[in-house]
């Protein structure tokens, strides 16, 4: 009986499906807390070392950070030409993804911006909307194309790994290619061994896994997850965290969808691990900016 009478507590909560109560991801007693809002649109959420929180406001052009010392946002980057998906290395450089620009930048921690790539073969990218760094320093990116003015500069809208001695960018899956199923590439994250890379197909409404070979390129393309997604992040366990509609959905290593997060907003971004311990939950949906205590750590930055 008490099982019973605590279930209704927790689905109107939002946080957990009925399936997956008995091995909730979510700290007991957690809610989704809005920390801030005001923004026009926020994405690219990802954490330093310290697990401050950076990320974007799209519209209004600016990156900002979430201290966790001071427990309030700031301004990082006051013009940031509409960057989108961000991902720091082990040196805490953040790298972004600068659709206004058609490239891939970094900032050092005092703001200083490099560009790191903007073109493949003699064609600039498209908008470049989120990034993974892998163990070795090569960063895999996708590169589809949105707005009003949707004209696409490249041959088509596709996924690129810049190597991690910045020598040369390759295409590593071709949308439109012999296999690829692809319609629009959208968030991509791996795991933290380098051995795993998923992608979402926003557009399909699938992830996918590949495998990732030695020099970067990818094989075995697998269907993972039957969900539209934008944004993605990783725990410890390997779980995949995958940002859409108006909740943050769960699946295990094996494909198996176990929890549902839901957020009070019209469109779930993205999402990421920060905190002191790694063990928040960092999301960005639509003009707030939101955080749930989880059991679990992030799977890496």
């Amino acid at each position: 009986m008490k099982r019973i009478a605590v279930l209704p507590l927790f689905l109107c909560l939002g946080l957990v499906s009925e399936s997956a109560l008995a091995q909730s991801l979510v700290a007991p007693g957690a809610q989704v807390v809005k920390l801030a809002d005001g923004f026009g649109f926020t994405e690219g959420p990802t954490a330093n070392s310290k697990g401050d929180v950076y990320f974007i406001d799209d519209p209004n052009c600016r990156i900002h950070v979430w201290s966790v010392s001071e427990k309030k946002v700031s301004v990082f980057v006051e013009e940031s030409a509409h960057a989108n998906g961000m991902y720091f290395d082990k040196n805490d450089v953040l790298y972004a993804c600068e659709g206004g620009t058609g490239s891939v930048v970094s900032y050092t921690p005092d703001g200083k911006r490099t560009v790191v790539a903007n073109k493949f073969g003699n064609r600039h990218f498209n908008k470049p909307n989120d990034l993974w760094i892998d163990p070795k320093g090569g960063i895999y990116f996708t590169d589809p194309q949105y707005g009003n003015n949707f004209h696409v500069v490249q041959d088509g809208q596709h996924v690129y790994y810049i190597l991690p001695d910045r020598s040369k960018v390759i295409r590593v899956i071709t949308v439109g290619g012999p296999g690829s199923n692809f319609v629009k590439p959208n968030g991509v994250i791996g795991t933290p061994d380098g051995k795993l890379l998923y992608v979402a197909d926003i557009d399909g409404r699938m992830v996918y896994r590949f495998n990732i070979q030695e020099d970067g390129t990818l094989t075995n393309q697998t269907p993972y997850a039957p969900v539209q997604t934008d944004g993605m992040t990783i725990d410890e366990r390997g779980n995949i965290y995958m940002a859409g509609g108006t909740a943050v959905t769960v699946y295990s290593p094996e494909g198996r969808e176990i929890e549902r997060i839901a957020v009070p907003e019209r469109w779930v971004a993205n999402v990421t691990f920060g905190g002191a311990d790694f063990k928040t939950l960092f999301i960005t949906a639509s003009s707030g900016f939101y955080a749930v205590e989880m059991t679990v750590k992030g799977g890496g930055r």
